[in-house]
């Protein structure tokens, strides 16, 4: 959970609320208990239901799956649990491994600007990499335009606002790139952490991550991310677990606040209506936000205002496919497949609606889904074919 205001995580509060009271009264079975391990309540919250008729809440149940008896499979081996014990974390370190910002640039250009745009910028739907200084960007993270509609809102890119590296070197090399999963290398991996830290312009153990820079294991143990701290509750350290459950234990950490704190829970008739007649929608007691209910009048003050703009809206402009190949396509096509080319004759025996399949689906060749484009089904088809008659 990020850090958050109180009155926006009080209002996140009571949509949560209210989806779950109106579970709770929508069931016949009323929960026995917190779910426990060790003898602890679990963390999520969790309860038991009871199955009552062969149902528990709304939904049957297979009773018999209830029974002991149960086959949990065997215990497996060191080696299968070495091949499955993979991932990287805060206090799991990558592999032996190097890789330069130099090598990253030129893997990056190669199999991941197409989604992610240069630099890192993003673009077709695929998230942006870097925006800037991670520093600079970390300290958007507190931008309030409820407080202030005109300020910037929060930039989260990875180094802004993710709070450890790890994720992002595991994330290369299980995800990416996308459609080859698990092709890259550990030295590859590590190139390509190494240019995304570039690019968000790091600074390890005082050692400016410019164009020269290798990244390897020892130098990745020690990155620092700007927002290490931004998150609660602490998920770091041996006696995380218990931190979280001592976290969660306590409603007002998290925003889940009510005017009488520790009350019974309230179904029916909440309202104090006396207290509601004023044409508020909020107030504060103390640092403690009150809910309240505006009787007999409507919700004027809209942050931001409404629009009363009546203009007529644009006329449609006709669809321009070779303005759109120029700016989406001719990055990967103007060398092969480019417009008009014979090389279409080798795709297009099968039909143009297979070729249209294709590059609407994408291809495990490298073709990304529309091209990683906005267009329409009809727009895209429009430029397949452009690109096929040259014309």
């Amino acid at each position: 959970m990020f850090k958050l205001d109180r009155k926006s995580l009080l209002s996140l509060s009571l949509v949560a609320t209210a989806a779950i009271a109106f579970t709770a009264c929508n069931s016949d079975a009323e929960p026995t208990g917190s779910m426990t391990v060790n003898g602890k309540a679990t963390i999520d919250g969790a309860a038991t239901y009871p199955v009552v008729n062969g149902k528990t809440s709304d939904y049957y149940v297979n009773e018999s799956a209830h029974k002991p008896g149960k086959n949990y499979g065997r215990i497996p081996t060191a080696n299968e649990l070495k091949a499955w014990n993979t991932d990287v974390t805060p206090s799991k370190l990558p592999p032996m491994g190097s890789g330069s910002v130099e090598d990253g640039e030129e893997l990056y250009e190669a199999q991941c600007l197409s989604c992610h745009g240069d630099f890192g910028s993003g673009g077709g739907g695929y998230p942006a990499l870097s925006k800037g200084n991670a520093v600079d960007l970390q300290k958007t993270l507190t931008n309030n335009r409820w407080k202030d509609p005109e300020a910037d809102g929060p930039t989260r890119v990875f180094g802004s606002y993710w709070p450890v590296a790890s994720t992002l070197w595991w994330y290369i090399r299980d995800g990416m790139p996308h459609p080859l999963t698990k092709s890259l290398s550990v030295d590859e991996t590590y190139a390509l952490t190494a240019y995304v830290l570039n690019i968000n312009e790091f600074v390890i153990d005082g050692v400016e991550v410019d164009d020269e820079y290798v990244l390897d294991q020892e130098k990745f143990s020690k990155i620092v991310m700007p927002n290490v701290d931004g998150f609660e509750p602490n998920i770091k350290g041996p006696n995380a677990l218990e931190d979280v459950r001592a976290y969660y234990a306590n409603a007002k950490n998290f925003g889940g606040l009510n005017l009488n704190q520790g009350a019974e829970r309230c179904m029916t008739n909440c309202i104090d209506k006396d207290a509601t007649q004023e044409a508020a929608s909020a107030s504060v007691v103390g640092e403690v936000p009150r809910v309240r209910r505006i009787i007999g009048v409507g919700i004027s003050d809209f942050l931001p205002p409404m629009s009363t703009v009546r203009d007529l809206p644009a006329e449609d402009v006709a669809f321009d496919a070779k303005a759109a190949y120029e700016n989406v396509c001719a990055m990967c096509h103007s060398s092969f497949l480019a417009p008009g080319s014979s090389d279409w004759d080798a795709y297009t025996g099968k039909g143009m609606d297979k070729v249209y399949e294709n590059g609407i689906n994408g291809t495990e060749g490298g073709m990304p889904p529309m091209g990683t484009s906005s267009f329409s089904k009809a727009e895209f088809k429009s430029v397949v074919d452009y690109l096929v008659n040259g014309k």
